[in-house]
């Protein structure tokens, strides 16, 4: 298996553990959650704990995908010593596929008996998401039809990042589902896919060779990024929609990041292997802050 180089720094339990969690992806798995629970705050229908439970099982779901990422990329071949990325613990041999799969494993379990209690409050439709988004959990890079080496992971984060995400933390506070919200869900959708784009461009010549045919290896690198400039630009349109569908102007509030997407855009274009790491993070960093100002948007008539 991959070892560490000797000349490397000796890397703590802890910090192989918070590398395979990827910190810097979590904004996908939180931002929905807040936008959600905005949402439901808007039309007077915000319960705590249906809520926090959500955004745990939300970042626990975003971490056990993480962690079955390693485990599948490594028996797959995709994380070798050539990657540009940063270091896969499994890969490495810093955590041992065992361990990642009983630790996988333990989350998964964790996060399915935590969401029975949104269940319990919320009914059958939250069993069906939280099934299916364990599913898609571990069918991103395992089972025989690996979504991420499909093509097709862009569109299922859109979907379970985006739309489910931010719809199910609505519904379990709220019991119903309306169409503004589904449309204020496109935003954290789209973030999310750039996320993955940028991560993917960084790897299309590793990923061609090992047969991982994301998004990006399969339409290039060009076309990749004109994907991440239209997704961003979505992400801006969307708050104006809700606007003119009666929420406050203050949801436009979230222009007011506009200037990191600029310069995350001339980055993107500027950038190319490891440079794109810091992209990456970026990227996050415009999904959380853009996500935050249109939550805060959203819900500043309560207060006025």
């Amino acid at each position: 298996m991959h070892q560490t180089k000797a000349e490397e720094p000796v890397i703590t339990s802890l910090q192989a553990w918070m590398l395979a969690i990827r910190p810097k992806t979590l904004p996908a798995g939180a931002v929905p959650v807040v936008l959600g629970s905005a949402l439901a705050a808007v039309d007077g229908q915000f319960r705590l704990l249906p809520a926090l439970v959500a955004l745990i099982c939300a970042l626990g779901i975003q971490v056990a995908t993480n962690f079955i990422n390693e485990i599948y990329d490594f028996r797959k071949g995709a994380d070798t010593a050539e990657r540009l990325g940063p270091t896969r613990t499994v890969a490495a041999g810093i955590i041992t596929e065992q361990t990642m799969i009983k630790v996988s494993a333990s989350l998964a379990g964790g996060v399915f008996l935590l969401g029975l209690y949104l269940v319990y409050t919320a009914g059958w439709p939250i069993l069906l998401v939280g099934l299916f988004s364990l599913l898609f959990a571990w069918g991103y890079t395992g089972g025989p039809y690996p979504i991420a080496y499909s093509g097709l992971g862009d569109l299922f984060v859109f979907v379970f990042f985006g739309l489910v995400a931010v719809g199910g933390t609505y519904y379990v506070q709220t019991h119903h589902l309306a169409l503004p919200v589904l449309l204020a869900a496109v935003v954290p959708g789209a973030f999310s896919v750039n996320i993955l784009l940028v991560n993917n461009i960084r790897d299309i010549a590793t990923d061609r060779k090992v047969g991982k045919m994301t998004l990006p290896a399969r339409i290039g690198g060009d076309w990749a990024r004109r994907l991440y400039i239209a997704l961003t630009v979505l992400a801006y349109i969307v708050p104006g929609l809700l606007w003119l569908n009666h929420y406050s102007s203050w949801a436009l509030l979230s222009l007011f990041s506009a200037p990191l997407a600029f310069r995350m855009i001339r980055e993107l274009y500027a950038s190319e292997g490891r440079e794109l790491n810091h992209v990456l993070a970026g990227t996050g960093k415009l999904m959380t802050l853009h996500g935050l100002l249109f939550a805060a948007g959203l819900l500043v008539p309560l207060f006025q």
